[in-house]
């Protein structure tokens, strides 16, 4: 019996260097537009590495008793009861407390804690949601439901409501999410870090995500980053032709 674990261990290596070189070489995440992706994407990235090891050594159990058991047709009777080894048990349970509580300190709390960061700003933009679109009003009370222009480099608070349904202000490119909450305002900032159109990456884009009626698949709108100063010029040339 303890020989069978030689080929398991060699197997769970084997996986576990396959998965770590597969999240490292590869990545399923779309461009990082956004301080907060930043922080987002590496909570991600570590819990997959955090999880290689456990899912490695459930497939080298199970790749192992495919091959070291695997039926030949003859009829078989249950094996004597397998006592557990109480040393073996501690461990794991040891091993999987001081994991989970390891994640519940970083990424959480400490994840958490930089993506709130400081209960300040320098803009805030207004964002009310209705079936099937959503109005963008600036601090000049300039009014847009055409797209969302936000400055590069600069912390802004978008104030998020609802006028009739339940409806979720979401940008793939800032990794960031907060329902609108009709009677409600709810509040989440970003600094977003790259100039960028919805043109050069369909992430950049307001999704409603929350299902909220026939149309929500399509209830989106472009988010365009530009610079500080070419973000003021678009404000005030807003509120002038409105």
């Amino acid at each position: 019996m303890r020989k069978s674990w030689i080929p398991v261990f060699l197997l769970w290596v084997v996986y576990t260097v396959l998965g770590i070189w597969l999240v490292q070489s590869t990545s399923v995440m779309p461009a990082q537009f956004s301080h907060e992706a930043e922080v987002i994407d590496e909570a991600y990235e570590l819990l997959e590495l955090l999880a290689i090891p456990v899912m490695a050594l459930v497939l080298a159990i199970m790749t192992w008793g495919a091959i070291a058991w695997r039926s030949s047709g003859a009829e078989r009777e249950d094996g004597p009861p397998q006592r557990s080894n109480k040393v073996v048990v501690s461990v794991w349970l040891a091993a999987s407390s001081a994991l989970a509580i390891g994640i519940l300190i970083n990424p959480g709390f400490v994840g958490l804690s930089d993506l709130r960061g400081e209960p300040s700003q320098d803009y805030v933009i207004e964002l009310q949601a209705q079936q099937f679109s959503w109005q963008v009003t600036y601090e000049n009370e300039a009014v847009s439901v055409e797209e969302l222009v936000v400055p590069m480099d600069k912390r802004v608070r978008y104030d998020v409501t609802s006028v009739d349904v339940l409806h979720s202000f979401w940008v793939p490119a800032f990794r960031t999410k907060i329902d609108a909450v009709p009677g409600r305002v709810t509040q989440v900032r970003v600094t977003a870090t790259h100039e960028g159109t919805m043109e050069d990456d369909i992430n950049l884009r307001i999704q409603c995500a929350e299902l909220c009626g026939a149309g929500h698949a399509n209830m989106m709108i472009p988010v365009r980053v530009v610079s500080d100063a070419e973000w003021h010029d678009y404000v005030d040339s807003l509120k002038a032709d409105g």
